[in-house]
C-alpha cells in the first residue's frame, strides 16, 4: 500500500478535478483532457515535460537524502536561487570569453551556493538545536531579496531598458541543447547521473544505512555509534548542492540570465515530489515528471480555455492532500458507527483458602 497510495491520490485528484472543472462551468472530460494529456501529444510539449522536470527531480533527490534521515530541509527554493546567483554570477564575470572551462566552473559554483546557504540551517542545527524547518523556510525569502537586490541594482542589464534583469549570459556559459528547435538541454543529463548517485547513495553505501537507522531510530542508532550531528549535515549539503545544481541548471539552460523569477517555487513543489516518490530515487524521477506535467497544464489550460495559471497550484494542493489522506488510512482505519467503551480493567481475584497450619 505505501507504493500505491501515490496511484491512489493521482487518480482521486483527477477525480476532484472533474468536480471541480465542472463546478466551474466547463466540460471537465475536455478540461481534464487539456491539462493531462494535450501537453504530451507533440515533441515540443515532451522536451518542455523534461526541461521542467529536471530542477524538481534534482532539488527533490537532494530533499530525499535529509528527509530519510528526519532532517526537514524546506529551504530548496532559497538554496535553487543561491546557486543560480553564484553560477549567474560567473557568468556574467566571464562575459563573452570563450572558455571551456565556465560551464564546468558553473556548475561547481552553483553547488557550492547551494551548499553555503544550506549550511547555514545545518550549523544553527547542530551547534545550538535550532528547528531547520523553520531557519531553512525564512532563508528562502532573504534569497529571493538578495536577488532582487542584485537584479535591480549592480547586476542590471545597463542595456536592458531599465527591465530588473542581467545582460545574456555568453556563449560558453549555457548549457547545449540536445534537440535542434526545442528548449531540452544538456541539464537533464545531471537529473538523470543523480538519480543513479543518489540511489547508491542511499540503498548501497553504509552512509545511507546510517541515514535510515538515525531517521527510523535515533537513540538506536546513537548507539550503534552513528552521529546524528553529521546526518544533518549530510541531509542538508546533499540537499543544498543538489538544489544549488538545479539554479543553475535553470540559469545556463533555458533562462541565459538572472531576473527575479527564476523559478516558479520548484524547490517547494519538490517536497511533493520527494514523498510522491516515497524517497526512492527512481520513484522521485517519476514524480518529477508527473508534477511537471501539472506545470504544463496549467499553461495550456490559461490558453486554450482561458482558466488562471492557479489551476497548477490547485492540482498540486489537491495530489499532497489526497496523499496524505491515503498515507494516513494505511496505518488507520476509520470506523462507523457508536463508539465503543473501553475494557475494564483486569482485577485480581483472591485465592482460594486452603486448610493446614503454618
Amino acid at each position: 500500500m505505501v507504493y500505491l497510495t501515490p496511484l491512489v491520490a493521482a487518480a482521486l485528484t483527477a477525480l476532484a478535478g472533474l468536480v471541480m472543472f465542472g463546478a466551474l462551468g466547463y466540460d471537465p472530460v475536455e478540461a481534464l483532457y487539456v491539462f493531462f494529456v494535450a501537453p504530451l501529444t507533440t515533441s515540443f510539449g515532451l522536451s518542455e515535460l523534461v526541461v521542467k522536470a529536471t530542477p524538481l527531480v534534482l532539488c527533490a533527490l537532494g530533499l530525499a537524502v535529509g528527509f530519510r534521515g528526519n532532517v526537514w530541509n524546506i529551504g530548496a527554493e532559497g538554496q535553487l536561487i543561491l546557486g543560480a546567483i553564484f553560477a549567474g554570477g560567473l557568468a556574467l564575470w566571464a562575459g563573452d570569453a570563450n572558455a571551456p572551462w565556465l560551464l564546468p566552473a558553473m556548475v561547481v559554483a552553483g553547488m557550492i551556493g547551494g551548499m553555503a546557504w544550506a549550511a547555514i540551517p545545518a550549523f544553527l542545527r547542530t551547534r545550538f538545536h535550532a528547528n531547520e524547518i523553520l531557519v531553512s523556510l525564512m532563508l528562502t525569502y532573504v534569497a529571493g531579496l538578495l536577488l532582487g537586490y542584485l537584479v535591480h541594482g549592480p547586476w542590471r542589464d545597463p542595456a536592458g531598458f531599465n527591465f530588473p534583469e542581467t545582460a545574456l549570459f555568453g556563449d560558453s556559459a549555457m548549457l547545449p541543447a540536445l534537440i535542434e528547435g526545442t528548449r531540452l538541454h544538456a541539464g537533464a543529463l545531471f537529473a538523470i547521473v543523480a538519480v543513479g548517485a543518489v540511489w547508491v547513495l542511499l540503498m548501497h553505501s553504509f552512509i545511507g544505512f546510517q541515514v535510515k537507522v538515525i531517521g527510523l531510530a535515533p537513540r538506536a542508532g546513537g548507539y550503534a555509534g552513528f552521529s546524528q550531528a553529521r546526518v544533518v549535515w549530510l541531509g542538508l549539503l546533499c540537499g543544498g548542492g543538489l538544489s544549488g545544481l538545479a539554479g543553475m541548471v535553470e540559469v545556463a539552460g533555458p533562462i541565459g540570465q538572472l531576473h527575479p523569477q527564476i523559478s516558479p517555487g520548484y524547490g517547494f513543489t519538490a517536497i511533493i515530489v520527494a514523498f510522491l516518490g516515497r524517497l526512492h530515487p527512481l520513484g522521485i524521477l517519476l514524480a518529477g515528471l508527473f508534477m511537471a506535467l501539472t506545470y504544463l497544464g496549467g499553461d495550456t489550460l490559461q490558453i486554450e480555455m482561458g482558466l488562471p495559471r492557479a489551476m497548477t497550484g490547485v492540482f498540486q494542493g489537491m495530489i499532497l492532500f489526497f496523499l496524505l489522506a491515503s498515507d494516513v488510512l494505511i496505518h488507520h482505519r476509520v470506523r462507523f458507527g457508536p463508539r465503543r467503551a473501553p475494557a475494564p480493567a483486569p482485577t485480581s481475584t483472591p485465592e482460594p483458602e486452603t486448610g493446614g497450619t503454618a
